[in-house]
């Protein structure tokens, strides 16, 4: 069995894919992450690259940290829960939008992976579980009702129950349930529209975006003054012009 790691591609000129592979649940132990790592700081510098889409192989989407090197971890008296939380914080906060793809199982930090992502979509035979209730722990207790609200956030929180794929879209959670053998071509496809929208424009819409809850409006108004100041002044904007002027399609340079 080859070792636990996360493999990437791209698939289109400037969308990348990352898929983790750690049999059977896809948990994200030391190695995983390190991979995670390695290939979020080569697509951090790689201007081609607009979109990503993270998704699992096999049968499971993520179950979050490796609890068995969680447990070795203490023993050494080692914190492997701060790389995992680096890592997630570290999607979050890439250049580029992020895409979930959920595959299968998203349980307990798998379920933040999912969270930490700009946009998620599932394929219809996946589960959601908030398990930090079920192992001692706490979990997705700040990103998970900013996204949903608290009544429904507090129902999976404090529950720790599995939830299927039509009952979160209901609750905001995904935006979009396809089925499982259409995951992949839907996730692209996505991926390679914001792909070929002007990027400069898609990076400061996603930085505004991911703020505007914690703003009120007079900060958000200097915040999106700042970015239009900027884009304003783009080559890709004058191109974005000039295309609708010739009736032709916009080529953006990220410039």
């Amino acid at each position: 069995m080859s070792a636990a790691t996360v493999h990437f591609e791209k698939p289109a000129a400037h969308v990348a894919r990352l898929e983790i592979d750690a049999p059977p649940s896809n948990a994200l132990g030391q190695g995983p992450r390190r991979a995670f790592f390695s290939h979020l700081d080569a697509i951090e510098g790689d201007d081609a690259i607009r979109a990503v889409v993270i998704t699992g192989r096999g049968k499971s989407f993520c179950s979050g940290d490796d609890l068995k090197e969680r447990e070795a971890a203490r023993s050494g008296g080692e914190d492997a829960a701060l790389s995992f939380a680096a890592l997630i914080d570290r999607i979050e906060n890439l250049r580029v939008p992020v895409i979930a793809a959920v595959n299968g199982w998203a349980v307990g930090g798998g379920l933040e992976l999912t969270l930490c992502c700009d946009i998620r979509i599932a394929a219809e035979d996946a589960q959601f579980v908030c398990a930090a209730v079920n192992v001692g722990l706490i979990a997705s207790a700040y990103r998970l009702p900013r996204l949903i609200g608290v009544g429904p956030a507090k129902h999976m929180l404090l529950t720790g129950s599995p939830f299927d794929a039509a009952t979160v879209e209901r609750f905001g959670l995904v935006t979009e349930v396809v089925p499982s053998d259409k995951l992949r071509e839907a996730s692209l496809l996505l991926a390679d529209r914001i792909a070929t929208r002007a990027p400069l424009s898609v990076e400061a819409t996603k930085r505004v975006a991911g703020k505007a809850i914690d703003l009120d409006r007079d900060e958000a108004a200097r915040a999106l003054g700042r970015e239009f100041q900027s884009l304003v002044k783009s080559a890709d904007h004058a191109e974005a012009l000039a295309a609708f002027r010739e009736k032709r399609p916009p080529q953006f340079r990220r410039n």
